[in-house]
């Protein structure tokens, strides 16, 4: 009684709330603040009700109270590793990841769930801490085995996982399961519920691995779990589906849509609503008992109640265990329960949507008809042609929900009408397969009888070519034979010039040289003239030295040996 006055007192009280998140309790090295003490009841206690009354504590401080959420968030470390940490001191967030991860150190699963209670009130209606969350990550202990390190999201899954097949490991006895076994996997569940809501990125980080939507495709069908399990599972399913942003082919809300349609059927899926809404208003409460029934929108609904009360005896008590469980009450508080009722109408309005359009809605002419700038021809038919054939496989795939789904609601709503409509050879979704083979045969007929007249004109091509080869073949030899003619030609035509040009060089010859002597006669008849006028002009000086008496031969000894020698060294330079 104690701490859910605690939580009566701090419930919408600013100051409460602030003197809750500064007091500290205990003495000496043992002190420690409150909220980490109170987290510690949770974890540690013996009693359920106790560790009920402890939740309701973070519950009355969460409530409402998205800085005190941001708080407890920012506490948390991005990493952690599970080896296992002492405890004593550590702050929150970390003693949260470390309960978080006990069930993987050891095997603590009751542990794990009851921190998946606390983590799951921090983030309801608060998508700061959902994005802060999410980038937790997780070392392993054997990093040769796997990824060194996996988001917290992942782990949680993995859990619930393990948590699940236990479950069905004890049902297959006649015992019922213990008590515990009734709420854990609700409470890891309801954690990825809350977590998911209004979170893209959590959607896409949870579709990340393959395996994770063909587990919850089977967990939502597995009878062993509960029913409570198998709503929760249903929602977490179809949040995957409103909730869905990605483009990755397999991942998309069409993809996941398509999965549970082929996997689980839509009359099934819809009905673990259906039995969720039900169970809600059997639960041993006055907020319950006078709730609104959920409003059903698909034609999963029509399916009468006295179908749905069909149960084994067995069920009949394990849904008395739950209904009985406190832990059960307090996980479907009002509140989760209107959030439960808000996503169920969302994801019925979303799948049946999804159903009734195309993958890619085309409400006006789109822009990639348009011929582009410069594009030719040939290449702007192509395209229209691919997006042709894109519309005709989206309106196949149309075609073949709608089918599944009237061939669901006969089945559901109409058997007691057609009692032989289970005989017929053809089911609806067989006729549409039919007729998209029987339109693709076509297509591949019309294609072959295409490449066969392609063929033939090319054989005629080849056959033109090949005449026309044979013609440029006969033509080259041809001008080959012309060519060879015109090159004796030629040779012959320079013989005869050779044999024209040889008298007339002769005679050029003989010409110059007479030219040559002329003029070299010439120069010596002058050369001459001047010897005899330099003659002359010696003989009268001589004369005149002599008259004067000077002796001429005297003067001209060694003047001609001077000039001599003179030559003789030029000659020799």
């Amino acid at each position: 009684m104690a701490l859910r006055c605690i939580g009566d007192v701090v419930l919408g009280n600013p100051n409460n709330l602030n003197l809750l998140i500064s007091r500290q309790v205990g003495e000496g090295p043992q002190v420690e603040s409150a909220l980490n003490a109170i987290f510690r009841i949770v974890l540690r206690a013996s009693l359920v009700q106790e560790f009920l009354a402890a939740d309701y504590v973070f519950k009355c401080f969460c409530e409402k109270n998205p800085e005190g959420q941001t708080l407890l968030a920012s506490t948390v470390p991005t990493t952690l590793s599970l080896a296992p940490v002492e405890s004593a001191n550590l702050p929150f967030g970390s003693l949260l990841l470390q309960a978080l991860v006990s069930f993987e150190s050891n095997g603590d699963s009751e542990t794990c769930c009851r921190a998946a209670s606390v983590l799951s009130l921090i983030l309801k209606d608060n998508l700061h801490c959902k994005e802060k969350v999410l980038k937790i990550e997780i070392d392993a202990l054997a990093p040769s085995l796997g990824p060194t390190k996996e988001p917290l999201l992942h782990q949680i899954v993995k859990y619930s996982a393990l948590i699940s097949s236990k479950i069905s490991k004890e049902n297959q006895s006649p015992s019922l399961p213990k008590d515990s076994a009734v709420y854990l996997l609700p409470l890891l569940l309801r954690l990825l519920v809350t977590w998911l809501a209004d979170c893209p990125s959590a959607v896409a980080c949870l579709l990340g691995p393959p395996t994770h939507l063909t587990y919850f495709l089977e967990l939502v069908s597995n009878e062993n779990i509960g029913v409570y399990a198998q709503g929760l599972t249903a929602v977490v399913l179809g949040e995957c589906v409103i909730y869905n942003k990605t483009n990755e082919n397999g991942k998309d809300q069409f993809a996941i849509a398509d999965a549970i349609s082929q996997k689980v059927g839509l009359t099934s899926y819809f009905l673990r609503f259906d039995e969720l809404a039900k169970r809600f208003r059997s639960l041993p409460s006055a907020s319950y008992l006078h709730s609104k029934p959920l409003k059903r929108t698909s034609t999963a609904s029509m399916i009468e109640e006295p179908q749905e009360e069909i149960e084994s005896e067995a069920n009949t008590l394990r849904g008395e265990s739950e209904n009985g469980n406190p832990v059960i009450l307090e996980i479907f508080d009002e509140e989760f329960v209107s959030l439960v009722r808000k996503l169920e109408t969302g994801i019925r309005e979303g799948v049946m949507d999804i159903f009734s359009h195309t993958k890619s809605k085309v409400a006006v002419l789109p822009a990639e008809l348009e011929q582009k700038n410069g594009e030719a021809d040939g290449d702007y038919v192509k395209r229209l042609r691919e997006f042709v054939e894109r519309q005709c496989n989206e309106m196949q795939d149309l075609l073949a929900r709608n089918a599944t789904l009237a061939e669901e609601l006969v089945r559901a709503g109409g058997s007691a009408t057609l009692p032989d409509s289970s005989n017929k050879q053809s089911t609806g979704r067989e006729r549409v397969q039919s007729e998209s083979l029987r339109q693709d045969f076509q297509e591949a007929t019309r294609r072959i009888e295409a490449l066969k007249a392609q063929n033939s004109k090319l054989e005629a091509d080849a056959a033109n070519f090949k005449s026309l080869a044979l013609k440029l073949e006969s033509d080259l030899k041809s001008l080959s034979d012309a060519y060879n003619s015109l090159e004796q030609a030629n040779v012959q035509l320079e013989a005869e010039v050779k044999s024209l040009r040889n008298p007339d060089l002769e005679r050029i010859i003989e010409e110059a040289r007479e030219e040559a002597q002329k003029e070299t006669e010439g120069e010596l008849n002058d050369l001459l003239v001047c010897l005899g006028q330099e003659q002359s002009k010696v003989e009268r000086l001589s004369a005149r030295l002599a008259e004067l008496g000077e002796d001429v031969d005297k003067l001209l000894e060694g003047i001609g040996d001077d000039a001599a020698l003179q030559d003789e060294d030029e000659d020799d330079e």
